[in-house]
């Protein structure tokens, strides 16, 4: 019965997602980040600005990491007097590129200078005695950057006092002086540079006492941050079984490719069904190459697209084989593990990766035997296999409880393709709407205001049509709060307008 349609497919997103907050029916499911395992306010504010589903991503962190998470969110519903579920995302059989060789073991102190050349922030970096080797500064889009260390004598750095000079020459001999600033604890003090140094293990450091009397010390031990990798448009790239094979290419003087870099695969089986021709997509497409020829070595891949002026390549990079017909590898040890988890503390498991019912039917059978809890299910469209097998999987998934499908869009655009993602999606709409099989929306939704603080008019406009699904997934960063309520504001006056792919034809406000 036509009519009896929104009414069973509400009923059936009530069974996976909990009733719907008043006075909006889509549900927000938020990403969280590990901090929030010790950060009840972090945990709170989600809560209060509308997160109705806390997703734990179980590819990260552990166990005891993951139940903080988790104890966090549910005391902050607690005390708003809300329901909010607890999602459990298994690892699944990622593919991804392995370990890369270790480059020169150099920190590069860096300042920063206005449009006029002069310093507006100066080089900051933390002298540590405490006999751990340095690393360089981490800088991450939307969170605060974490200094770069340098591993120094403990009774050394012990005497520096504050506003204390330290001189020393850079790998390229030129002078250079840090200044004591501030110190964190007995081993560890925070100095400045007024301007850019390369340093390096064995580096000398001189600091002149107040008796006059200079007293030196070396940099000690440094971790080298991975090779740098660089491939061009046109050019080969050597993909090995061996996972930690990684090394960076070598050119000529002029530029040109003289050897091939190598990068590792995690997962050595997939040479088993790789053919000649097919199409192998780097850091979620970044880089687009064919498969030119195997052998002993792996296969050998032709660079077909890369930006313009070359994509850098390193450890951990996401790879996918859109052409290549992998074999289901079922649930493997880190899956298990959290199955285990999520048997205990989740409400809601999503599971990815999945290609067919009959892994679903296998999910069910592991989660029988660990607890008798009616969890739901959410099935992750990854995949072009996915798609191809979706009526099986939405009939093996729905018909054993509660159960969702995720347009999950990241790796779906590289299976897929960019152009031809539109479609899918909207596809995926159609099909889980006739199944009454709620959807929920993933991948990038209001990203640049999640990390930055500020959304594009694109963006604003792909959560607008977000507004279809029975749940809109929000990824990690520091404006979470902030975009939970333009979301929120968002679907309200997107509801006015449509309920699924229906028109209103509400009266205009103008």
């Amino acid at each position: 019965d036509i009519a009896e349609a929104p009414l069973l497919l509400k009923q059936a997103t009530d069974r996976l997602l909990g009733a719907p907050p008043h006075p909006r029916r889509t549900r927000f499911m938020v990403t969280l980040p590990a901090s929030t395992a010790r950060d009840s306010r972090f945990a709170m504010a989600l809560v209060e600005h509308g997160m109705d589903c806390a997703r734990i991503n179980a590819a990260h962190d552990d166990v005891e990491t993951w139940a903080a998470m988790a104890r966090q969110v549910q005391r902050a519903a607690a005390r708003c007097g809300r329901s909010v579920q607890i999602l459990v995302d298994l690892p699944g059989p990622k593919l991804r590129t392995g370990p890369v060789a270790p480059g020169a073991p150099v920190m590069h102190a860096k300042v920063k200078r206005d449009d006029e050349g002069r310093v507006i922030e100066c080089a900051r970096v933390i002298l540590d005695g405490s006999g751990q080797p340095g690393r360089d500064a981490v800088r991450e889009p939307g969170q605060e950057p974490v200094l770069g260390r340098l591993s120094v004598p403990r009774d050394w750095v012990g005497q520096l006092r504050h506003s204390d000079a330290i001189a020393f020459r850079d790998l390229r001999g030129r002078r250079r002086e840090f200044r004591v600033v501030h110190r964190i604890d007995a081993q560890q003090v925070v100095v400045e540079c007024e301007r850019g140094a390369y340093i390096a293990p064995g580096t000398t450091l001189e600091r002149r006492a107040r008796t006059g009397r200079r007293v030196r010390a070396e940099v000690g031990p440094f971790e080298a941050r991975p090779a740098r990798i660089r491939v061009m448009t046109g050019e080969r790239l050597l993909l090995s079984p061996i996972p930690d094979a990684g090394r960076p290419e070598r050119r000529r003087a002029d530029g040109r490719l003289e050897a091939p870099a190598v990068v590792g695969c995690i997962e050595p089986s997939i040479f088993q069904h790789l053919e000649v021709g097919h199409t192998v997509k780097i850091d979620d497409g970044k880089i687009t190459a064919q498969v030119e020829r195997l052998d002993r070595h792996g296969a050998m891949l032709r660079v077909v697209h890369a930006p313009p002026r070359g994509a850098r390549l390193g450890p951990d990079k996401g790879l996918n084989f859109p052409d290549t017909r992998l074999p289901s590898q079922g649930l493997d040890q880190r899956d298990q593990n959290a199955l285990r988890f999520a048997a205990e503390h989740a409400d809601i498991i999503g599971y990815s990766f999945v290609q067919s019912g009959a892994e679903l039917d296998a999910l069910h059978q592991s989660l029988a035997a660990l607890t008798r809890r009616r969890i739901g299910i959410i099935a992750k469209i990854e995949t072009a296999a996915a798609l191809e097998q979706l009526p099986g999987i939405i009939v093996h998934g729905a018909s054993r409880g509660p159960f969702g499908v995720m347009i999950a869009r990241g790796d779906l655009a590289v299976e897929v393709g960019y152009l031809r993602l539109a479609e899918v999606q909207e596809e995926l709409l159609w099909l889980c709407e006739a199944a009454r099989v709620p959807v929920i929306w993933a991948t990038q939704v209001l990203e640049e205001l999640i990390k930055r603080g500020a959304p594009t008019r694109a963006e604003i406009t792909d959560a607008a049509t977000a507004e279809r699904a029975e749940c809109i997934m929000l990824n990690k960063g520091p404006y979470l709060p902030e975009a939970l309520d333009t979301l929120s504001n968002l679907i309200g006056r997107m509801s006015r307008h449509q309920s699924k792919k229906t028109a209103r034809f509400s009266p205009l406000p103008w």
